[in-house]
């Protein structure tokens, strides 16, 4: 594994559309460990393949800490119900928050590492993180997003 540089904003990757990945191969699957590792080092919940400067349809979201990582290929959002109005941020945009307005709870398809089909059903922070992180695929950043920002003086 290794740590990959955290792209921010300003660079044209940030805004382009991500490639589905039709194959699950070792570049992919250390795409995602380097991934995981990089979102780790920088204290973040979810990190996107743009992110690193790859333009591949895959995500990597803990929302607890190390307990439950999710490694997602080709992630779709299939439901989503409810609101929340919460404060974001995001690795390729250090320093800014701001208030966004996100589903409750989404369900999201997506592969897992060994090409089988998985639902997530997250709620909350979860619900969050897949949004943030699948707009980022999109080439979608938060700060597109944002009602208010927040001053983080």
């Amino acid at each position: 594994m290794a740590l990959r540089r955290i792209r921010k904003e300003g660079e044209e990757i940030l805004r382009k559309k991500s490639k589905e990945v039709t194959v699950i191969d070792d570049r992919i699957l250390t795409l995602l460990d380097d991934m995981a590792e990089t979102m780790y080092e920088n204290n973040g919940v979810g990190l996107a393949a743009p992110q690193v400067g790859v333009l591949k349809r895959v995500v990597v979201i803990d929302v607890e800490n190390g307990k439950n990582l999710l490694k997602l290929i080709n992630p779709r959002i299939i439901s989503e119900e409810g609101e929340l109005c919460e404060a974001e941020g995001c690795l390729s945009i250090p320093g800014v928050y701001g208030e966004v307005k996100r589903p409750r709870k989404v369900v999201v398809e997506a592969l897992n590492e060994k090409g089988e089909k998985v639902v997530i059903t997250g709620e909350g922070l979860l619900a969050k993180a897949l949004c943030h992180e699948i707009d980022h695929l999109d080439g979608i950043l938060f700060i597109d997003k944002v009602i208010r920002y927040i001053d983080n003086d």
